[in-house]
């Protein structure tokens, strides 16, 4: 009978959790089979707040996020049914108007800071991934990442850092560590933990082929 693995992947902001979805996505992007969900799009609808009070908002902590309707999407996918899965405006501070239609697939990998940190999501999971790096390593690609790409000044990001980011991590996300069944260093950059779920993947698929 087809089942659907759950590969959950947790670890800290700018870990690299996005990077190996990405070059797990890449490897089968030819096929239907492989669906990237990540958490980030779930962060909880903010439009009756003003810009000022969104961002104020502490985005790393688990309250920040609408994790029952994540559960709710991956169970409906484990069901074979579609989902239109929310997306984030991370300049807006806000859930986007946009949605995208994800179907059931063979593997969902789900990416995100709190995956095993969340009682539910983690039980979701059958394969639970926390990728490991240093912390002044993330906070590098941090800085990277969110001026580039989210519109943030230099100096709001070390101040988020410092206030949020840094104290969240070790408060929820370190801690999440004990539950996986697979700890990956230094995130995208290892190569030899990438092909070996890569290997898991194919095998799934390949089983649901039978």
């Amino acid at each position: 009978m087809k089942k659907t693995m759950v590969i959950g992947i947790a670890g800290g902001s700018a870990s690299g959790k996005t990077s190996i979805s990405r070059q797990l996505k890449e490897i089968f992007e030819d096929s239907a089979s492989v669906s990237i969900i990540r958490q980030d799009d779930y962060y909880k609808d903010q439009s009756d707040k003003t810009m000022e009070e969104r961002i104020k908002t502490n985005y790393d902590h688990p309250f920040a996020f609408d994790n029952a309707l994540l559960a709710q999407h991956i169970q409906a996918l484990l069901h074979g049914e579609m989902i239109e899965k929310p997306t984030y405006d991370f300049v807006e501070h806000n859930r986007s108007a946009l949605t995208e239609t994800i179907y059931p697939c063979d593997v969902i990998v789900l990416e995100g800071l709190f995956i095993l940190e969340d009682e539910a999501l983690r039980e979701l999971c059958d394969i639970k991934v926390f990728v490991d790096t240093d912390a002044d390593v993330r906070l590098i690609r941090r800085l990277k990442r969110d001026v580039k790409k989210r519109g943030r000044t230099l100096d709001s990001v070390i101040e988020q850092y410092s206030t949020t980011v840094r104290v969240m991590h070790e408060r929820f996300v370190e801690p999440s560590k004990r539950y996986a069944d697979i700890i990956i260093p230094e995130g995208g950059h290892n190569l030899v933990a990438i092909d070996l779920l890569i290997t898991k993947i194919s095998s799934i698929i390949k089983k649901n082929m039978v």
